[in-house]
């Protein structure tokens, strides 16, 4: 992952520790709680009136019933003891992946790192008071280095040209940022759409092996075993999806943001090119001709 757009933040090194914390805890938490809540194991309602049972027939009923000892209790221990481990590995793994470019990203598209509010209003500001120049407003911009920046910088440069020359000069360079700022939202679309089918993959794997052990009669008049193992398979589905369904909803926040941001950068970057194109330089000068020549007039007329 680049770093490009982080450090310009200047963040803590405790803010990084929180964020990489936020991921683990994340990745952890649903295994503890899905695990936790399952390790109960259920509870039958005892018979009012049981019959009374010989010594001899307690050993016989525990030899009978050998798999409810050995079957895993815990949700982590269902998909740790089978096979099902190699198919949620991936899926906790995109998990972290999902994650971590979602809190990178939340944090690049804020507004105030891509449009910084106190540049802008002074740099406006300057040019409309002709307090800068071209040499020196490139400068500027580049001491920033935020994406509105970039995206001046690029119009800045063609200081005095035709008001077209200069719209297509801040069009390249701001399709450059847009690009930057749509950076890693293909992971998260691609974790969306990959999630279900590794969850999908390891059910119907599970499935085939829970049906194969009826076909070999190792489950045969076992209900309770076969209905456990297609449990167990269902779960990678069920994974699959938790990591989905928020994955989806962050893509989908996220592209929304940088619509938006995108738009106001491209209302100021219109404010620049109205200042700065010769259309309104030739009309700046032709309306501020009166006016120096009314305070030439008042000097002629004070030396008289």
């Amino acid at each position: 992952m680049s770093w490009k757009y982080i450090a310009p933040l200047r963040l803590p090194r405790g803010h990084f520790v929180a964020i990489i914390g936020g991921c683990w805890l994340l990745a952890i938490i649903p295994a503890v709680t899905f695990a936790q809540g399952s390790g109960e194991p259920a509870t039958e309602p005892a018979p009012a009136t049981a019959p009374a049972q010989a010594p001899g027939d307690d050993a016989a009923n525990e030899a009978s019933t050998p798999d409810a000892a050995a079957r895993p209790a815990t949700l982590f221990e269902k998909l740790t003891a089978g096979n099902m481990t190699w198919f949620m590995l991936p899926i906790v793994i995109a998990s972290i992946i999902a994650t971590w470019f979602s809190i990178e990203r939340l944090m690049v598209l804020r507004r105030r790192t891509v449009i910084p509010y106190a540049f802008v209003t002074r740099f406006l500001e300057h040019l409309e008071q002709d307090r800068l120049d071209p040499q020196l407003a490139v400068k500027l911009c580049e001491e920033n280095g935020s994406p509105i920046a970039q995206v001046f910088a690029h119009g800045v440069r063609k200081w005095g040209k035709p008001s077209v020359e200069i719209e297509q000069a801040i069009i390249d360079g701001g399709e450059r940022q847009v690009s930057n700022l749509r950076r890693h939202l293909r992971v998260l679309n691609g974790v969306a759409t990959v999630a279900p089918l590794l969850g999908l993959l390891g059910t119907v794997v599970g499935m085939i092996m829970a049906f194969d052990q009826i076909a070999g009669g190792t489950a045969m008049g076992k209900a309770e075993q076969l209905a456990g193992g297609i449990g167990v398979a269902l779960l990678t589905t069920a994974g699959g999806l938790t990591v989905a369904i928020p994955s989806l909803i962050l893509y989908m926040y996220l592209s929304g943001r940088v619509d938006i941001l995108v738009m106001e950068m491209d209302a100021l970057a219109q404010k620049v090119v109205g200042l700065i194109s010769a259309e309104s330089i030739a009309e700046r000068r032709e309306n501020d001709r009166p006016s120096r020549k009314k305070a030439k007039d008042k000097v002629t007329a004070e030396s008289a």
